[in-house]
């Protein structure tokens, strides 16, 4: 299926909505150019995928304020240049902030409750299996789908125990299932 302005234009649409399907969508679209965008500038593949993440988190948080006469790639750039050079100038000022400016009400937008394609096709799969599949994956997006699946842990749980804001963690969630998920999926198609 070839994806089109339009497509992209009813998915963001979605998202506006509260659609899970819609903001998979948008993150697995986008994903590539946000994190390119990045790791030529930090030239660091984790920061890369740190600022990658609360980007997405960022702009799903606010994206009831995208107004869709722009294109959506460069709204995600923008927030991702501008995460990025915050941070630097927090760097610089040896300043740490651990705290979200994001309301419990803005949080609450992405939905936590039905299962994804990716939760059922992780559940499908043999325990032996599913953990050497998890071992693939970079030990922060081990760390979420341990907590989550295995810990059984809430996301807000999640967002204390790993000292992050909610959104960061709910997007590192969706990121390490969507990997999960294509590797879970590599190994079956022998």
């Amino acid at each position: 299926m070839e994806i089109t302005k339009t497509t992209i234009l009813i998915q963001i649409k979605e998202a506006k909505k509260g659609s899970q399907s819609a903001f998979n969508f948008l993150l697995d679209y986008f994903w590539n150019d946000v994190y390119g965008f990045q790791l030529k500038r930090v030239k660091n593949e984790y920061e890369a995928e740190d600022i990658t993440i609360e980007s997405f988190s960022k702009a799903f948080d606010k994206i009831e304020t995208f107004n869709e006469k722009y294109e959506f790639g460069t709204w995600l750039i923008t927030i991702s240049k501008n995460i990025q050079i915050d941070k630097s100038r927090m760097k610089n000022a040896a300043i740490h902030l651990q705290s979200s400016d994001t309301s419990d009400e803005q949080v609450k937008k992405i939905p936590d409750d039905a299962p994804t394609p990716e939760d059922k096709l992780i559940t499908k799969q043999n325990l032996a299996e599913l953990l050497n599949y998890i071992k693939q994956l970079k030990p922060h997006y081990q760390d979420v789908i341990n907590l989550r699946y295995f810990q059984e842990m809430s996301y807000l749980e999640i967002a204390e125990k790993l000292n992050e804001p909610l959104n960061n963690v709910k997007v590192r969630l969706l990121r390490a299932r969507k990997l999960l998920s294509e590797i879970i999926t590599e190994n079956h198609t022998d």
